[in-house]
């Protein structure tokens, strides 16, 4: 479990290639909808995209590695506040895994995105930009639903911010660098923590059953 040279391995692949996956998807979302990079219907692609990989994410903190699962990072509020006022000091331990604050931005981030993809898709400029299930959706919900898409991408924006801030006061003032170890899968530890995975098999059944419902809800787009 533990190579000297390399570190404790902390994340699994599945784990990794989603989280940099997501991020590519994201900014390729954002550049087709504000910069116009591509045309709109590569938005619709990428939005499916990342919905198959939120579904997969969602699935695999339930069934997944032992630092990927919910049960694992999702902390009381209590926890939360005293690793915040840890923070920097002696007290505060570098933690496997997401710590007690990082557990709760996983949780927004999945939220946030899943509410953005789903409201793409009843989304609509009211000109010549209707998302894939706009017309089959009552004008109130298309209204609504726009209003939500429009809102979640300023509040998006926010959340990545502060995730980025974050990361780095965690490297700054807690000596914690959290972005090697989601490229390397692997963490230094003064007491390394003994730590199971599940395997490549299971987390690519999962994703092709993701990639599979998404799939055959974009059928039913138009």
């Amino acid at each position: 479990m533990t190579d000297p040279q390399r570190g404790t391995r902390v994340w699994d692949a599945p784990t990794r290639l989603f989280h940099w996956a997501l991020a590519v998807l994201v900014t390729l979302q954002f550049a087709t909808a504000e910069f116009h990079w591509l045309s709109m219907e590569w938005h619709y692609r990428f939005g499916y995209a990342t919905l198959a990989l939120l579904l997969f994410r969602v699935a695999w903190g339930f069934v997944g590695s032992q630092t990927s699962r919910f049960v694992e990072f999702v902390r009381a509020p209590g926890a939360v506040w005293r690793y915040a006022k840890a923070l920097g000091s002696e007290r505060n331990e570098t933690r496997a895994g997401h710590n007690a604050a990082g557990g709760w931005s996983v949780l927004a981030m999945l939220g946030l995105l899943l509410l953005q993809t789903i409201s793409g898709l009843f989304a609509s400029d009211g000109i010549d930009t209707d998302g894939p299930f706009a017309e089959a959706a009552s004008g109130a919900v298309v209204k609504w639903m726009t209003r939500v898409h429009n809102l979640g991408e300023t509040a998006l924006l926010i959340v990545v911010t502060l995730h980025i801030v974050a990361v780095l006061l965690h490297w700054v003032l807690g000596r914690d660098n959290l972005i090697l170890p989601m490229i390397s899968g692997r963490k230094e530890f003064s007491r390394p923590a003994a730590l199971t995975f599940a395997s490549m098999r299971r987390a690519a059944i999962v994703f092709l059953i993701a990639a599979a419902a998404v799939a055959l809800l974009s059928r039913f787009g138009s």
